[in-house]
């Protein structure tokens, strides 16, 4: 069965818009290994440029996206320093090969969601 692939979206609701210059890193974490398949940056709309895996090559397994979320609001007056959140990391299985997977980031430098999108 051909997958849909997956794709993310970062959501800065302490500013109230999307999250610009979020470095994102996408790890296959099926068994016992970890393999980076990839990294990308958010854009002005809080998304990547491409999908994080391509339509036809998703596979059922389980995945880690990791947001530095830290690094992006480290110009945010009031975040603290330290951060509070530093790195976000989101663990998820892929069931349905077959199935467009959209992971999303809602996040302010204290908290942050995440649910499985359309």
């Amino acid at each position: 069965m051909t997958g849909a692939g997956l794709s993310t979206h970062v959501l800065d609701t302490a500013r109230g818009r999307p999250a610009q210059g979020v470095r994102v890193e996408l790890h296959d974490v099926t068994g016992h290994t970890r393999r980076r398949l990839n990294e990308a940056i958010t854009n002005a709309d809080g998304r990547t440029d491409a999908p994080l895996i391509e339509r036809g090559t998703l596979s059922a397994g389980t995945y880690e996206l990791t947001f530095h979320v830290g690094a992006y609001y480290a110009d945010f007056a009031a975040a603290s320093t330290p951060p509070f959140l530093d790195v976000v990391t989101l663990r998820f299985t892929v069931a349905d090969a077959g199935g467009h997977y959209h992971v999303p980031l809602v996040m302010t430098p204290w908290s942050y969601s995440t649910y499985r999108g359309s």
